[in-house]
């Protein structure tokens, strides 16, 4: 009993030295090293990137593919990005595009029904997804490496024979019309969609929206004849990355699409025009019901080929950000937002827009306005100042890895350049030019591309609670009503 006694006690003893010991060692080191600010830090430059190996081949049908092994995980991931989009669907029937790229995949094939398809995929874990969005349709799929002959079987067969079945598409008629019956539920929804609006007009492809008279004259003829207009393997490019080999997969993708005929004749749908439809004024939306503000301020943008775009995206990182302009004076010493920003958001075959704005709480409406006014005119009157460039230039480049995180993003972007005809460089280009940009740069493509008065300015609020008035800023404003419009009565 003694002997157990005198053990714990003498094991006591040591453990109580041990944690005294570095307890002592901690208090010594913490008071020998003091932490440094960030500003201190000195971190070595970025390395080069390098885009992993990969085969570009094209088949005889005139389908671009690309190939990427990644042996990593035991997983296989394709997509096909198609030159099609909703910006080329008839005014009279908005959604339609939309509802080809559902039902392609909810409609099962000319060979298996949608329950077929399903239990298929779902016995192996595995997805293939299609989807039509304003520019651009895809159809991926995702599988473990060891069940892709089934899987890319069946992806071939919803791209090449989708059976578009009746029943699923009134089901996709129907959800649509559910959410055209929720989209005023959300005002910062609200704000993006009528701000489109007034930038590009109610009509524009880049700007109108589903409602239920639309979706009322879709009819299934109408998706067979939108896929047979732009389904055709010269009119795609299909991408696929991970754990194969690249010889077996050439000759699996020319069994399930090599005897799949080209379209005669190439398609190449002419672009919508686009032009700012109101020069500038004040727009509000009232919402009774909310207690803040949701603010879009901006104009017409351009186009990531501008010969201006990385400085223009140095713009961006003055703008934004913790340390960014916006940040810190609307937002940290005038109060006035929640949150803030600016950017310029370009697009790749179309003007953008340069966009503006935050939520405020309702009584700081109109300062709020006029304090990212106030920052926009201060860009073109005078340079950024050296530690404002920097900031900005290293948050871009930091933020520039991120775009080689994975292999299936990097032949994503590959893809994607050649389906907007940008050089297979372009990302590496940029980089570069944004390494260059000066001070002198960032206030030029200011003074150039920003244009304070042609901004459009809508808010969607409570009419009550914005006090000043918005009619302080401009002697019009002008009301917009969201009201969504019934669906139409049915004929019996």
């Amino acid at each position: 009993m003694f002997k157990r006694r005198k053990n714990s006690f003498i094991y006591t003893v040591v453990l109580a030295l041990a944690f005294l010991l570095l307890t002592v060692n901690f208090s010594f080191a913490a008071t020998t090293t003091e932490a440094k600010h960030y500003t201190e830090l000195r971190l070595p430059p970025l390395p080069d990137v390098k885009l992993p190996k990969y085969d570009r081949f094209t088949l005889n049908n005139g389908m671009v593919v690309y190939l990427m092994e990644d042996h990593e995980l035991p997983l296989v991931n394709g997509r096909a990005v198609i030159r099609t989009g909703d910006r080329w669907e008839a005014g009279d029937k908005v959604g339609l595009a939309q509802l080809v790229g559902t039902v392609m995949r909810t409609g099962g094939t000319l060979k298996r029904t949608p329950d077929q398809v399903n239990e298929m995929l779902e016995q192996r874990a595995a997805a293939v997804e299609t989807d039509i969005g304003e520019s651009m349709g895809t159809a991926s799929f995702q599988t473990l490496s060891e069940d892709l002959d089934t899987v890319f079987g069946l992806y071939a067969e919803v791209l090449r024979e989708p059976a578009f079945a009746a029943d699923k598409l009134e089901l996709a008629k129907t959800q649509e019309g559910g959410k055209i019956s929720r989209r005023n539920d959300d005002p910062d929804d609200i704000a993006q969609r009528e701000f489109k609006k007034v930038i590009y007009g109610k009509t524009s492809p880049y700007a109108r929206t589903t409602e239920y008279s639309t979706l009322a004259k879709i009819t299934r003829d109408d998706l067979v004849k939108f896929y047979q207009q732009y389904f055709f393997p010269n009119n795609m490019i299909l991408g696929i990355v991970g754990d194969f080999d690249s010889q077996k997969m050439k000759s699996l993708i020319q069994a399930k699409f090599g005897n799949w005929k080209a379209s005669p004749t190439p398609i190449k749908a002419e672009l919508p025009k686009v032009a700012q439809a109101n020069a500038s004024g004040i727009y509000f939306v009232n919402q009774p019901q909310l207690t803040q503000s949701n603010i879009l301020i901006g104009h017409l943008g351009g186009q990531f080929n501008s010969p201006d775009y990385a400085a223009l995206d140095v713009l961006n990182g003055v703008l934004n950000g913790f340390g960014g302009r916006l940040f810190n004076e609307v937002r940290s010493r005038q109060g006035l937002a929640y949150s803030v920003y600016g950017y310029w958001n370009p697009k790749y075959d179309y003007p953008g827009m340069f966009i503006a704005g935050g939520q405020t709480r309702s009584d700081a409406t109109v300062q709020f306005i006029k304090s990212i006014k106030t920052e926009i005119k201060k860009l073109q009157a005078e340079p950024v100042t050296a530690k404002e460039l920097a900031f900005a230039k290293d948050s871009t480049l930091n933020s520039f890895v991120f775009n080689f995180q994975d292999p299936s993003q990097v032949l994503s972007r590959l893809m994607r350049y050649e389906y907007y005809g940008y050089p297979a460089d372009f990302l590496f280009t940029y980089r570069k030019q944004v390494e260059a940009t000066t001070a002198a740069d960032v206030q030029k493509v200011a003074q150039k591309y920003l244009k304070p008065d042609s901004l459009i300015t809508l808010v969607v609020g409570n009419q009550k609670a914005i006090e000043p008035p918005l009619s302080q800023l401009a002697n019009q404003v002008t009301a917009i009503d969201v009201t969504i419009p019934a669906p139409p009565q049915s004929q019996s």
